[in-house]
């Protein structure tokens, strides 16, 4: 890893210590950065691990404790499906969080073709970034990581790896034989904060070799320019470290 990146490790008893201790750094995080500029901008990760998370954040005290309205919620990654598809990421989250908070969220358009909803997707967050060049710099990421190393919809193998003007891209996943639509690394690397939730003896092996910075695994590729990585595990990844 680079030497000027920031990385940290918290281990938690399981997912739900996990879920809670994410869902006080989110409150803080939230609350720092509405003091200092007036909103709080996350990418959301899709999956099944952060959904405990989301609950949390959607129930009190973190429902009262949060100024939801100053929060805008975007999506690291998303399938090319509806969004009342059971294979939504929009559609999981929303059910946990975002038809319980008053935050603004953008979605991703999969119900579109995929270039289009890339393109839809990127032109929505240089609106809500303010137009500016080069990418967004949000306040948190999300991120989740396979078993493959693959975080987001950045996959081993995809181009998408190698885009460097982008925000997100479409991409074709071969093995799941389905598109995705992903924010690109540039964007994950401009983030002040980056929380990987990584739980489950199958991950174990490839959060080692990342965290050792070994292999060409994606989340490895996360390395952003001044921010901060945190990797949040649950004991049964951290006693195969």
């Amino acid at each position: 890893m680079a030497a000027h990146l920031k990385t940290n490790m918290h281990v938690s008893s399981g997912l739900g210590a996990m879920s809670l201790h994410a869902a006080g750094l989110f409150s803080h995080l939230a609350k720092e950065a509405i003091r200092a500029k007036g909103s709080f901008t996350v990418a959301l990760s899709g999956g099944s691990t952060p959904l405990r998370l989301y609950a949390l954040l959607a129930a009190e005290p973190y429902r009262s404790d949060i100024e939801w309205p100053r929060v805008e919620l975007f999506f690291g990654d998303e399938r090319c499906v509806p969004p009342e598809h059971a294979d939504s990421n929009f559609k999981s989250v929303n059910e946990a969080l975002l038809s319980h908070v008053p935050a603004k969220a953008h979605r991703i358009h999969g119900e579109l073709p995929p270039e289009e909803a890339a393109l839809r997707y990127e032109e929505d967050i240089r609106r809500a970034f303010g137009g500016e060049e080069g990418p967004p710099v949000f306040d948190l990421v999300l991120l989740g990581v396979g078993a493959d190393g693959h975080t987001a919809s950045l996959f081993p193998g995809t181009d998408a790896l190698g885009e460097t003007e982008r925000l997100a891209v479409a991409v074709y996943v071969e093995k799941l034989e389905s598109w995705r639509v992903t924010l690109t690394l540039p964007v994950l690397n401009a983030a002040k904060k980056v929380f990987f939730l990584a739980s489950g003896v199958s991950k174990a092996e490839v959060v080692r070799s990342v965290l050792k910075g070994k292999g060409n695994y994606p989340a490895g590729m996360v390395r952003p320019a001044s921010g901060e990585v945190l990797w949040l595990l649950d004991t049964a990844i951290a006693e195969k470290l």
